[in-house]
């Protein structure tokens, strides 16, 4: 079934966001000709804390900046401003109503294999097409299987993506080198609010 024309909805905390997230949103519009991918930062994910106590703002504030000048990029507020924990199958059913023209939900591997514990997931895996980016150390031919077999899933083709957040958050914290892993406008927002146990600089430096 083709995803042309549909709308890419790319959930996460984004805690920061990074190249790689990017870049697995560019390859999404490009490889499956979507209409555009719309990040969707969350507030409070349910299966875990945000690491580091940032804000949903902030987080928010940095896919902005991530985004800026790339096109067909987006983000959108509809977890943040969703008081409670923000559940992935609400938040598709209500943004296909949104947009009629259909949506399909991008997720990295890791995380789409670990299904059984997301909210109503059965009723998930029927609602949108997903599109999963690979990661190291995740066999695809689990998606093959059950209980996966209920889904349309498209696999992008390309590298798996080896740098995660938390990877980036370590850097921040030891004060090693982070120059390509985040869009420069994105570390210039981390440093000048000292996120991530980050060195504070002022806007001028």
């Amino acid at each position: 079934m083709s995803l042309a024309g549909k709308v890419g909805l790319f959930g996460g905390t984004f805690n920061p966001i990074h190249v790689g997230h990017l870049r697995v949103a560019e390859e999404a519009l490009r490889q499956f000709g979507l209409k555009e991918v719309l990040f969707i930062p969350t507030a409070h994910p349910p299966h875990r804390e945000v690491a580091d106590g940032v804000s949903g703002e902030l987080r928010y504030e940095m896919v902005k900046l991530a985004i800026s000048g790339r096109p067909g990029l987006s983000v959108s507020r509809v977890e943040l401003d969703r008081p409670g924990p923000a559940y992935t199958v609400d938040t598709i059913e209500l943004l296909r109503k949104e947009y009629p023209e259909g949506v399909a939900y991008i997720v990295g591997a890791d995380i789409f294999s670990q299904i059984e514990i997301w909210r109503d997931w059965p009723r998930l895996l029927t609602l949108c097409p997903f599109i999963v980016a690979p990661r190291p150390g995740v066999d695809l031919e689990v998606f093959r299987r059950p209980p996966f077999d209920r889904a349309e899933i498209h696999v992008l083709n390309m590298t798996p993506i080896a740098l995660s957040s938390t990877e980036v958050r370590r850097r921040y914290r030891l004060g090693l080198p982070t120059q390509g892993l985040v869009p420069e406008a994105v570390d210039r927002f981390i440093r000048e609010h000292g996120l991530y146990g980050a060195k504070r600089t002022s806007p001028l430096e």
